[in-house]
């Protein structure tokens, strides 16, 4: 059955308090039935009439007993959603106390795969809020809840852009928006955010480098995007990824966040080396275009003020002693000299 033909009826069923009154009553009318039968077949008075109302009297008690399991509860953010023999029925979203075909039955395959212990480890990580809830000791219900939930699908291993293995998790922030659809349309629909969640994980970072160690032009530092330098946007990316892919199922991704990720341990060292070696090469940069820049401005300021009339020989061996001292990692030593310079 593809729920996608089939308009979800999601009006208000009738009163359960109404309904829970009218069943009493007509469960005290159908013992006193079945007494009065009773009390004539014991007495005497008329065998047949007793034996009509005892019989009469307990088909009553036995409908009013079946017309008990049309009542139910519908909690706040919760969704009822009601086969009846094995056709949809309809869907109950609003809180409330409702009656409905006592033999209409709950639909919610999260709970039948509880029952039968099918739920796999990853659906029983999933987490409810801020607070771990243990299947155990949450266990699903028949009703299928609206709330907000947070999956955590763990962490997995994946190649990045240039082929390097990193390991990366996301938290799925979700919930169900067609109840509906999330029961008919797959088979488990939490089975299948996991999975869905696992996929875009995947597809999506295998299409950005984990960082920039390269070098590359400063315009295409803040347009290059990278795993480890643009988390939000790559995970805007997911959420948008992940949303196609389970709308069909009635579920709708409320955020994706990106909470875990680093290279694979088999290249964490040399890649690590890697990006230190580029930092200092950077920094040495910076240094000699300072200390260049500084070196041109002295001999300048020197020349312009007609402080001392340097020869091209002087002027080398001024230069790298400036650049000895403005590049050098250790503290210089001064040296005072008395003499003439020539």
């Amino acid at each position: 059955m593809d729920i996608k033909n089939i308009e979800a009826r999601t009006d208000k069923p009738a009163n359960g308090i109404a309904a829970l009154i009218l069943n009493l009553l007509f469960t005290i009318v159908s013992i006193a039935v079945a007494i009065g039968g009773i009390v004539l077949l014991a007495k005497g008075i008329s065998d047949v009439a007793g034996a009509v109302l005892l019989i009469a009297g307990i088909i009553m008690l036995v409908v009013s007993l079946i017309l008990y399991g049309g009542l139910n509860v519908v909690e706040p953010n919760h969704a009822l959603v009601l086969t009846l023999f094995g056709n949809y029925y309809r869907t109950i979203t609003e809180p409330g106390f409702y009656f409905v075909n006592p033999f209409s039955s709950a639909a919610n395959p999260v709970y039948e795969a509880y029952k039968q212990g099918l739920l796999s480890e990853t659906v029983k990580n999933f987490k409810k809020g801020d607070e771990t809830s243990n299947v155990n000791e949450s266990a699903p219900r028949k009703t299928v809840t609206l709330k907000a939930m947070t999956l955590d699908n763990g962490i997995q291993k994946v190649n990045d852009v240039l082929g390097n293995p990193i390991v990366i998790g996301a938290v799925v922030v979700w919930r169900v928006k067609d109840p509906t659809k999330a029961v008919f349309n797959v088979e488990n629909y939490k089975e299948f955010l996991s999975i869905q969640t696992d996929s875009t994980v995947r597809n999506i970072a295998r299409l950005y480098p984990y960082d920039l160690i390269e070098d590359i032009d400063e315009d295409e530092i803040h347009t290059e995007k990278t795993l480890r330098g643009s988390s939000q946007e790559i995970a805007e990316s997911m959420k948008t990824e992940l949303e196609k892919r389970v709308g069909f199922a009635g579920l709708t991704i409320e955020e994706v966040r990106i909470t875990h990720l680093a290279y694979s341990e088999e290249i964490a060292a040399p890649m690590l080396q890697k990006q230190q070696a580029a930092a200092v090469i950077a920094a040495r940069q910076k240094i000699v275009d300072g200390a260049v820049s500084m070196v041109k401005m002295a001999i300048d300021k020197l020349n312009d003020d007609n402080i001392v009339m340097l020869d091209e020989e002087r002027k080398a061996q001024m230069v790298s002693n400036l650049l000895v001292v403005l590049c050098s990692n250790k503290d210089t030593q001064p040296i005072v000299n008395s003499g003439s310079i020539y």
